[in-house]
């Protein structure tokens, strides 16, 4: 069995007996991007392990990293010196390389359709609206904040719950200011100089909201970026404890700053191998379509590729036989199912 684990890695289990579950091997994560390092970038790597198969043979771990942000982040709390544990939210505006913000954080609460109004920010100075997590969407907390007029970003942190409190997550989100989050409730605490107490939070007893005011100031914050390029594959050798990489595949725009936007996402979803074929994979990638590839040498080598002329959104890709040929099915999230056939050779 392969288990997907974000940023744990790949997990491998023998599940003979699927009461008694048990570890073989797993995978680590380099200290330095190995596929932002081909480009010439040294970053550290995102995770983001999203979906893996093995091979035909069972020789490889072919994994999927799914990151939709080619921007990291960086973020701080200037007052304390502490790091804040922040991703950019996925459809909101972008703070791109080079570019930093730099203001006051400013408590605006749950931010909810129904709660207190969201104080407005200061149009004179450089202000950052937090937001605690919950009851309704980010982007209607960020709607809130920007209906309130004088923010120039949005920093959202966790809520309380078994599920969340210290925990960290991104952000499906929708909005006209640079947002960040999901920060751990402890950092949201500590922005206004609250004590916090993780395990009163896990157990639900402790406060359901930061108590301080509305509108109060807290710490001066700092976020800026730097490009890190969007998800990629992984090989792996499958053998028992720590698995070897043995490479690393993404498309080429994926790792090119002039394709952070407008581009659409570059970023890989999953990977169907071949029924037939040991050495055969089929990634979905989004706007960078369909590829096919082949395991050669140990090495991902592209082989083949499908974009519309209207362009792609492919999610999901699996392996079929009809008539004994090998197809593909690929859905595309804005124009339905297509069917493929590799035609290359041997």
């Amino acid at each position: 069995m392969l288990a997907s684990y974000w940023d744990g890695g790949y997990v491998t289990l023998d599940v003979t007996d699927p009461t008694k579950a048990t570890y073989l091997g797993d995978t680590d994560f380099a200290a330095l991007d190995p596929e932002a390092l081909e480009s010439g970038s040294e970053v550290a790597p995102e995770g983001n392990a999203h979906q893996a198969e093995f091979t035909l043979d069972n020789k490889y771990v072919v994994g999927a990293d799914e990151d939709f942000g080619p921007y990291a982040l960086t973020a701080r709390n200037l007052t304390d010196g502490t790091e804040l544990t922040a991703s950019q939210g996925s459809n909101t505006t972008r703070l791109e390389e080079g570019r930093s913000i730099t203001g006051d954080s400013v408590f605006a609460g749950g931010a909810c359709p129904g709660d207190p109004a969201v104080p407005a920010g200061d149009p004179n100075a450089v202000d950052v609206a937090v937001v605690e997590r919950g009851v309704c969407t980010f982007s209607e907390k960020v709607a809130s904040v920007t209906a309130a007029g004088g923010y120039d970003a949005v920093l959202v942190f966790n809520r309380t719950g078994a599920d969340a409190c210290d925990q960290t997550l991104g952000m499906s989100v929708e909005g006209d200011v640079p947002v960040f989050g999901v920060a751990p409730r402890g950092q949201g605490f500590a922005i206004f100089g609250q004590a916090y107490d993780d395990a009163a939070c896990m157990a639900g007893t402790g406060p359901a909201q930061l108590p301080v005011a509305l509108g109060i100031k807290g710490d001066r914050l700092t976020f800026s970026s730097y490009f890190d390029g969007w998800g990629y594959a992984h090989l792996y050798r499958n053998e028992s404890g720590k698995l070897t990489e043995l490479d690393t595949y993404a498309v080429p725009e994926a790792h090119d700053p002039a394709h952070a936007s407008g581009s659409g996402d570059l970023s890989i979803h999953e990977v169907a191998v071949s029924e037939k074929r040991a050495d055969l994979l089929y990634f979905s990638y989004y706007a960078a379509g369909l590829r096919v590839a082949k395991i050669v040498d140990d090495e991902i080598v592209e082989v083949g590729r499908y974009i519309d002329e209207g362009g792609n959104n492919f999610w999901g890709a699996q392996v079929f036989e009809s008539g004994g040929k090998e197809y593909v099915a690929a859905s595309d999230r804005d124009h339905g199912l297509y069917i493929f056939e590799y035609t290359g050779g041997m």
